[in-house]
C-alpha cells in the first residue's frame, strides 16, 4: 500500500522537490551562459582566422560568416560537452575536449563555404581557424579560472604555511579552490625535498624543508610576515620531528593543523582541517610484521578471544579477521562490549563468522563447556581487571580474575586441544606495586611453567606471553580522561610532576602481540637465542620505546587544543593513588633485556617456578579467595613474586632500588 504524505508546511517533501527545481533552474542557466560566451568567442574567432589567413582580404564579411563561426562551434562541442565544463575548474582533460572540438568546428566551417561556393581564404585556412577557436576559448577559460582564484587570495583571511611534499601540498591547493569559503591562503610551502627551494606551485613559493622550520619562521617573523596557521600535508611527520615543529609553533604563538587523508583531499568539495592527534607525537617508524606468518599460523583456524568486547581484544579480534580463519570465538562479559565488537566485525569482515559468547573466564564451567564445543586451536587471553585504584578497592575480585581466571582459561585451552595461548600482561607485573602487577606477575608464573613443560617435550598447550605498556585511547587510560577534562575546560589531573610511563597505539601494540604469537608458536631450532630463551620461560617484551611524562603530556595536549597551559586551563598535581608506582619498567632489575630475531620484540628472562609448585599455589590462591582471605592472599604473592613492595597509601616511592629510565619529552 502506497500512502501518501499530506502537504502542509510541516512535511518537507515538497520542499526539497522545491529545491531541486531550483538547482536545475540554476544549472541550465550556467549551461546557456556558457554557451552564449562560446557562441560569441567563436563567432569572432571566424573572421580573425580569415584576416589571419589572408591579411589582405580585410575584416569584414557578411553576418552569415560570423553566425556560421558561432553555430559550426557549438554543433562540434555537443559530443565533446563543452557546454557543461565548469570554467573555474578546466583542467587538461577540458582543453583537449575544447582542441577536438575546434578542429571538428574549423573543418565543419571549411566545408560549408565550400558547399555554399565560397573559395577558402587559403588552404591553410581550417588548421589557422582551429587554432584561434583553440585559443580563443581556452583563453577564456584560463582567465575565468584564474581570476577566480585570485578572488580566493585576495579574500583569504588566514595565513597558511603547508608542511609536506610537494605532491601534497599540491592537491591541498586544488582542493582549497573548491572551497570558495574556506578563507584561507598559503603564503609558502616547506618540502622534504632538499632541492627544491626556490621553486613554485600554483604560484606559492617553496621556502625550504621541513627540518629548517624554525629558521625559516624566525626569517618570516623578523620581516612580518608570519602565517597564522601551519597546515601538515603529509602522514609522515609523526614522533620527534612533529614535537619540533609544535614546539617552534608554540614559541611563535601559530596554531598547527591536519589535512585529511589525500584520497579524502581529491572529491571534496571543502577543506576539513583537523588538530595533531596526540598519538601522532607518539608513534614511532612502523615496526616491519611478518604478516605471511600471521596467515599461516590463524588462516582457516579457530581462534577465541577473552575479552574481546575491550580496548585490547576488540583490535585483536579485528587484526585476527582479517587473515581469514575459520571462525573468531568473541568471549566477553560485558555485553553491551560484545555487541559492539560483534556489529563492527560484521561491517569489516561479514565473511568471518563470529559467535558472541558471553561468559565469565572465572567460570571454569562456562569456560570448558565452550571450548569443548568450538575447540579452538588458539586463545588470546585478553580479559583481565586492569585499572589499578579499582583492584586496590576490589582485591578478591583482581585476584579471581587476573590469577584464576587466566588459569582456567590455560587448562581448559590445554584439555580442549588447543594448540596456543597468547597470554597479554603489562609492565606494572615488573617489580609490581599494586595488587594488579602481582596478580598479573602470578598469572606469567602459571603460563611459563606450563609453556616450559610443554617446550620439554612433554606435549601440551604453548603459552606465549607477551609484556607491554599503556596503549593510547584504552579505556581509563590518561588520554581520554585528558579529553574529557579538555571538554569540560579543565583542570587536567596529574597524580605526580616526575611520572612517566611508555605509551603505544592499539594497533601498534595489536600487531606485535601477533609477531609474538608467530614468534612463539615456530618450532624450536636448537641453537636460536629466542628459542633458548623461551624454553626458559621467556617473556616477550614489546619494544615500546622511551617512557614519556605525563605532565609533559598533558601540556602538550592542551597546546594541541590551542590553548596555554596553567594560562587557559590549570593543571592540578592530586598525589599517588594506592598501588600506583611512579614509573612502570617493562624489565625486572635482573632481568638483562634480550633483543629477538624479530622486529619489535625483545625477551625479559624472569626467575621461573616448577609447574607443580606454581599448580599447588593457584590451588591455595584460589581457595583464599574463595574464603575472602586477604593475608593469606598477600602471602602467597610474596611467595610467588618475592619483588611485589606494595604501595598501599599511595605514597612516593623511593628511587633507591631501581634506576630511572630515560625520558622522552613531547612538549
Amino acid at each position: 500500500m502506497t500512502v501518501t504524505p499530506p502537504s502542509g508546511p510541516h512535511f518537507p517533501a515538497q520542499s526539497s522537490s522545491v529545491s531541486r527545481t531550483g538547482r536545475t533552474t540554476v544549472q541550465a542557466r550556467r549551461i546557456a551562459l556558457n554557451v552564449v560566451l562560446d557562441g560569441v568567442v567563436s563567432a569572432l574567432a571566424a573572421p580573425v582566422a580569415r584576416w589571419l589567413a589572408d591579411p589582405h582580404g580585410g575584416w569584414l564579411h557578411p553576418l552569415w560568416f560570423l553566425a556560421g563561426g558561432g553555430i559550426t562551434l557549438l554543433v562540434s562541442g555537443l559530443p565533446f560537452r563543452m557546454a557543461q565544463q565548469y570554467w573555474r575548474f578546466s583542467g587538461l582533460s577540458d582543453l583537449f575536449n575544447i582542441a577536438c572540438a575546434s578542429a571538428l568546428s574549423a573543418v565543419l566551417f571549411s566545408t560549408l563555404l565550400h558547399l555554399a561556393g565560397y573559395p577558402l581564404p587559403s588552404p591553410t585556412f581550417p588548421f589557422i581557424h582551429a587554432l584561434v577557436l583553440l585559443t580563443f576559448l581556452g583563453s577564456i577559460r584560463m582567465v575565468w579560472r584564474l581570476s577566480a582564484r585570485r578572488r580566493l587570495m585576495v579574500a583569504g583571511r588566514e595565513r597558511v604555511l603547508l608542511l609536506g611534499a610537494d605532491h601534497e601540498a599540491d592537491l591541498f591547493i586544488r582542493a582549497m579552490e573548491r572551497d570558495q569559503e574556506a578563507g584561507r591562503r598559503v603564503v609558502g610551502l616547506l618540502t622534504g625535498g632538499t632541492q627544491q627551494a626556490g621553486r613554485r606551485i600554483h604560484s606559492c613559493p617553496i621556502l625550504g624543508t621541513i627540518d629548517e622550520t624554525p629558521e625559516i619562521l624566525n626569517q618570516m617573523a623578523a620581516a612580518g610576515r608570519l602565517p597564522d596557521t601551519l597546515v601538515i600535508t603529509t602522514s609522515e611527520l609523526r614522533g620527534a620531528p612533529l614535537s619540533r615543529v609544535l614546539e617552534v609553533a608554540r614559541l611563535h604563538h601559530l596554531d598547527v593543523q591536519r589535512t585529511p587523508s589525500l584520497t579524502d583531499l581529491k572529491p571534496a568539495e571543502s577543506v576539513e582541517l583537523r588538530p595533531v592527534a596526540i598519538e601522532d607525537l607518539l608513534n614511532r617508524p612502523q615496526v616491519a610484521l611478518n604478516s605471511q606468518g600471521m596467515s599461516r599460523l590463524i588462516a582457516g583456524q579457530v581462534v577465541a578471544v577473552t575479552g574481546a568486547g575491550g580496548s585490547i581484544g576488540s583490535e585483536l579480534a579485528r587484526q585476527i579477521a582479517s587473515f581469514s580463519p575459520q571462525a573468531i570465538l568473541l568471549i566477553e562479559n560485558s555485553e553491551y562490549a560484545l555487541w559492539q565488537i560483534n556489529l563492527d566485525l560484521s561491517d569489516r569482515y561479514p565473511d568471518v563468522p563470529r559467535y558472541q559468547i558471553v561468559a565469565d573466564v572465572r567460570d571454569r564451567r562456562r569456560i570448558a563447556e565452550v571450548f569443548n564445543q568450538y575447540r579452538p586451536a588458539l586463545v588470546f587471553h585478553a580479559a583481565a581487571l586492569k585499572h589499578v585504584p579499582i583492584v586496590e578497592s576490589n582485591p578478591i575480585e583482581g585476584v579471581l580474575t587476573n590469577v584464576i581466571g587466566t588459569r582456567i582459561v590455560l587448562d581448559e585451552a590445554e584439555r580442549s586441544g588447543a594448540q596456543a595461548m597468547v597470554m597479554i600482561s603489562t609492565d606494572k607485573a615488573v617489580n609490581p606495586s599494586s595488587l594488579m602487577g602481582a596478580s598479573k606477575r602470578c598469572a606469567e608464573v602459571y603460563g611459563q611453567a606450563l609453556d616450559m613443560r610443554a617446550r620439554a617435550g612433554n606435549g601440551g598447550l604453548r603459552c606465549v606471553t607477551v609484556r607491554f605498556g599503556n596503549v593510547l585511547g584504552s579505556t581509563g587510560s590518561v588520554v581520554p580522561l585528558f579529553r574529557r577534562q579538555l571538554e569540560q575546560g579543565g583542570p587536567l589531573t596529574v597524580t605526580h610532576p616526575d611520572m612517566t610511563r611508555y605509551f603505544m597505539t592499539i594497533p601498534e601494540a595489536v600487531g606485535l602481540v601477533l609477531q609474538a604469537a608467530v614468534r612463539g608458536t615456530q618450532e624450536a631450532s636448537g641453537e636460536d637465542t629466542t628459542d633458548q630463551k623461551l624454553r626458559q620461560g621467556g617473556i616477550f617484551v614489546l619494544d615500546m620505546g622511551d617512557p614519556v611524562r605525563i605532565m609533559d603530556l598533558a601540556c602538550q595536549m592542551i597546546r594541541l587544543a590551542g590553548l596555554k597551559p596553567e594560562t587557559d586551563v590549570e593543571i592540578q598535581i592530586t598525589g599517588l593513588r594506592p598501588g600506583e608506582k611512579l614509573f612502570e619498567e617493562l624489565f625486572h632489575g635482573r632481568e638483562a633485556p634480550v633483543p629477538t630475531d624479530a622486529p619489535g620484540l625483545r625477551m625479559a628472562s624472569p626467575r621461573t617456578v616448577d609447574f607443580d609448585v606454581a599448580a599447588e599455589a593457584m590451588d591455595a590462591l584460589e581457595a583464599a579467595c574463595l574464603r575472602e582471605d586477604l593475608p593469606a592472599i598477600m602471602a602467597i604473592f610474596q611467595r610467588l613474586v618475592p619483588e611485589f613492595n606494595h604501595n598501599r597509601d599511595g605514597k612516593t616511592p623511593s628511587r633507591t632500588d631501581h634506576s630511572q629510565p630515560d625520558v622522552e619529552t613531547i612538549a
